[in-house]
């Protein structure tokens, strides 16, 4: 029978052995592992996964353009509506995106959270990295179809169009991870939320342009960051459109104070945002 000193030097020794060793690139391995499993969830149960994905924007902006069409000789800019409102639906659908699925990524997680190698961040990082991949695929495809299934004119700009669209998905994490921490502690915030953003899809130039509103909406409007995004992106698909009203700095601006504000107070707060 081994003595206690052999005992002792038991777990010491089983420590160093290389079998035992921390894997490395932890971090790493467990967001493409949390990424996978939110891919398999999200589009792998239904059927066509992606392509609902897809075929949804198309669809709306079908219809969108559809309607207008029936009322409006042509569109605020260029000549195709399906383009106008595709480079104002994209954007902002891109923002609602990264926002809600940002929002409930910690009780989307809720049970996975509890391994020790599974942290907060993690679960954060690996639904941005998904969603955003998959918004940018779509909004690649939808406008890619549109300029080649359509007599839609557009001189594109490459550089006005990555800023809009990084800029919505920018204001989206902002959004995103405020609403993550707030609704995980008061989650009456979920239902208040819901109602005081719906004016947004109204207020985010989607349907107009900022220039054609009267001055006194314009004041107002133009501290909504997402419109700047549309603008922005707007810019690149029409040459003659300057969008002088757009503020980048203001923009990224806003979304960066959010984004630092949801990260601080969510680092301190996320276990109470579990508990909840």
């Amino acid at each position: 029978m081994p003595d206690s000193r052999e005992q002792g030097l038991t777990h010491p020794v089983t420590q160093t052995l290389p079998g035992l060793k921390p894997p490395r690139f932890q971090a790493l391995r467990t967001i493409a592992a949390l990424t996978l499993r939110e891919m398999s969830s999200t589009y792998g149960r239904s059927p066509g996964g992606y392509v609902w994905a897809v075929l949804q924007p198309v669809a709306a902006i079908m219809v969108l353009a559809l309607a207008f069409s029936l009322v409006l000789r042509a569109p605020s800019l260029g000549n195709s509506f399906i383009l106008f409102y595709a480079t104002g639906y994209l954007p902002f659908t891109l923002y609602g995106a990264m926002a809600g699925k940002l929002a409930a990524a910690l009780r989307y997680s809720k049970p996975l959270l509890a391994y020790p190698r599974v942290t907060w961040i993690d679960a954060i990082l690996s639904r941005l990295i998904l969603n955003l991949l998959t918004n940018a695929m779509v909004l690649l495809i939808v406008i890619g179809g549109i300029l080649w299934f359509t007599d839609a004119r557009a001189t594109l700009d490459p550089g006005p169009i990555m800023s809009g669209a990084g800029l919505a998905a920018a204001v989206g994490i902002g959004v995103g991870l405020m609403n993550c921490l707030l609704i995980g502690l008061y989650p009456l915030w979920g239902q208040v939320w819901a109602i005081v953003s719906r004016p947004l899809f109204l207020a985010s130039g989607i349907f107009f342009i900022y220039e054609d509103m009267p001055s006194l909406v314009q004041d107002i409007l133009w501290w909504n960051p997402i419109l700047h995004a549309v603008g922005e992106m707007r810019r690149g698909f029409y040459a003659t459109y300057e969008a002088s009203y757009v503020s980048l700095s203001f923009g990224y601006g806003a979304a960066g104070m959010l984004t630092l504000f949801g990260l601080l107070f969510l680092r301190r707060y996320h276990k109470k945002v579990l508990e909840n």
